[in-house]
């Protein structure tokens, strides 16, 4: 995986739906807002990556697998917000966050959420 697989998600131009942290958009308004709307999914950890990042755990350093893991986690719940939002019609998502907890010890529940929005240009 090369830096730009842990950099962030698909941009707007790849996806239809433009998904920012912020409240607003410069240049555009809000014709719409849709509501709520967010990506789950739960991942096990298999017992090569356990063993190894225990392993690792004593000497130090990135836990590689455990990192690949979470990245591509993160990279499917935003998959499914962006998915959600089209499906309800919006163009964009304002306010997204994550949240990442433990599932039962068994594996990582990661959360993509915000409110999904139609966005038009501001002189519209």
């Amino acid at each position: 995986m090369g830096i730009n697989d842990y950099t962030g998600g698909p941009g707007a131009d790849q996806t239809g739906v433009l998904v920012v942290t912020t409240n607003d958009v410069p240049g555009y308004r809000v014709e719409r807002v849709i509501g709520e709307v967010f990506g789950l999914t739960v991942r096990s950890r298999h017992l090569g990556s356990q063993i190894g990042a225990g392993l690792k755990s004593m000497i130090g350093g990135e836990l590689k697998g455990l990192t690949k893991t979470l990245v591509e986690t993160r990279n499917q719940a935003m998959e499914r917000l962006i998915e959600g939002a089209k499906a309800r019609g919006g163009n964009a998502v304002l306010m997204m966050r994550f949240d990442v907890t433990e599932a039962a010890d068994v594996g990582t529940e990661v959360c993509a959420y915000g409110t999904a929005v139609v966005l038009v240009p501001a002189g519209t």
